[in-house]
C-alpha cells in the first residue's frame, strides 16, 4: 500500500515536539461519559485515530494523497472479492501486523503509493476496526464512487448498515484528540507536499520554518493552545515543563507495560489541560533512531537546523514526546 518515502512525512511530524504555570499535585480527573446511542463501535474511533492521518476520506483523488481510502480496503475486500467477515478480519490483520506484497490486492495502490511499512497498533485495535468496517458504511471521498465505477465496478454502492448514533456529547478527552489529530493531519498534509516536491532535505528546512506556524493556526482555529513538547526535544521551545514531564513518565510506563494508551485530561479552574502521546515507529527512526540509523546526510542538515538537537536514540514503540493541549470548559 504504502512507500517508505511515502511515509516519511509522518517521522516530520514528530520533528517539533514544541510550555504553563506549574502544579504541585497532578491528578487526573474522570473524562466525562459521552452520551451515545446502543450502537456505538469502538472500531470507529480508533480507524478515526489510528488510520486517518493517512488513509483520509477527505484527501483529493490524485493530489496529497499517499494511501487509498478506508473504503476503497473496503470495497476492494468485502464488495469485489467478496470476503466473509471472518475472512476480511483475518486478512487485514494478517496484512497490517506483516505487511508483503504477497498479501496485498490493492495492486494500483501498490503501484502508485508503494508497499505500506510495518507499523504497531494497539493490541485487539486492528480486529476492531475491521470489525467496524464489514459491519458498517464508513467515510467516501466524494470522488470514490465515480473513481471506483471507473474501473468496471458498476452501480456500485457501499456494503453495510448506515452507522448511526444518538445525540451525542463529547467528552474533554474527545475535543482534545480531536483537536491534536485535526492537527497531526494540517502537518502531515503539508510536510508531504513538501517531500513530494522538494525531498526529504529541504522538509526539513520546511519544518523548521512552517511547523510551528502551522500548529498555531489549528491553535487559532480552536481557541486552544495546543503544543508538541518533548524530553529530549528538538527545537528548544518544545522542550517540556515540570508537569508534561511527569506524563511523558507515566506514558512510557504505560508503553512499556502494554497498558492501553488513553489521553489525560486535567481540569485547572475554567480550562481543561489535555495530554496524548506520540509514539515512534519504523520511519521516525530514520530521523529520530540511533546514530548508526541515520542518514550522515539527513543528521547533519539536522544539526544546521538545530544545533542542540536531542532527539534521537530511540526504537521503535517508544513515546517521542506528547501532545499539550489547552482549552475552555
Amino acid at each position: 500500500m504504502l512507500s517508505m518515502n511515502n511515509y516519511l512525512f509522518t517521522l516530520f511530524l514528530l520533528l517539533l515536539v514544541s510550555c504553563q504555570k506549574e502544579k504541585k499535585e497532578f491528578q487526573p480527573i474522570p473524562v466525562e461519559e459521552s452520551v451515545v446511542a446502543i450502537n456505538e463501535h469502538e472500531g470507529k474511533k480508533l480507524m478515526e485515530t489510528h488510520c486517518y492521518l493517512c488513509h483520509s476520506p477527505n484527501a483529493a483523488e490524485n493530489e496529497g494523497r499517499i494511501a487509498p481510502p478506508m473504503v476503497a480496503i473496503k470495497a476492494r475486500y468485502i464488495d469485489k472479492e467478496g470476503y466473509t467477515k471472518e475472512e476480511f478480519i483475518t486478512a487485514v490483520t494478517s496484512f497490517v501486523e506483516n505487511p508483503t506484497e504477497d498479501k496485498a490486492l490493492m495492486y494500483g495502490a501498490l503501484k502508485k503509493h508503494g508497499l505500506m511499512p510495518k507499523q504497531a497498533f494497539p493490541e485487539g485495535s486492528v480486529e476492531k476496526i475491521a470489525d467496524f468496517m464489514f459491519d458498517y458504511q464508513i467515510e467516501e471521498p466524494i470522488w470514490f464512487k465515480e473513481h471506483w465505477e471507473g474501473h468496471g465496478n458498476k452501480n456500485w454502492s457501499q456494503s453495510g448498515k448506515e452507522y448511526q448514533v444518538g445525540a451525542t456529547k463529547k467528552s474533554y478527552a474527545d475535543i482534545g484528540l480531536e483537536y491534536a489529530l485535526e492537527t497531526k493531519k494540517l502537518l502531515g498534509k503539508n510536510l508531504m507536499g513538501a517531500i513530494q516536491q522538494k525531498g526529504t532535505l529541504e522538509a526539513l528546512a520546511f519544518c523548521n520554518h512552517q511547523a510551528i506556524p502551522l500548529t498555531d493556526s489549528m491553535a487559532t482555529k480552536y481557541n486552544a493552545t495546543i503544543k508538541r513538547v518533548s524530553d529530549k526535544n528538538r527545537n528548544p521551545n518544545n522542550k517540556a515543563n515540570a508537569e508534561e514531564l511527569l506524563y511523558i513518565a507515566q506514558f512510557k510506563k504505560n508503553l512499556a507495560d502494554k497498558q492501553e494508551i488513553k489521553p489525560v485530561v486535567l481540569e485547572k479552574g475554567n480550562k481543561i489541560q489535555f495530554y496524548y502521546p506520540i509514539e515512534t515507529n519504523t520511519m521516525c527512526l530514520q530521523c529520530h533512531g540511533k546514530p548508526e540509523q541515520i542518514n550522515p546526510e539527513v543528521r547533519a542538515k539536522t544539526l544546521q537546523l538545530y544545533p542542540k538537537d536531542l532527539a534521537i536514540g530511540y526504537s521503535e514503540n517508544e513515546v517521542r514526546g506528547i501532545w499539550s493541549i489547552t482549552f475552555k470548559k
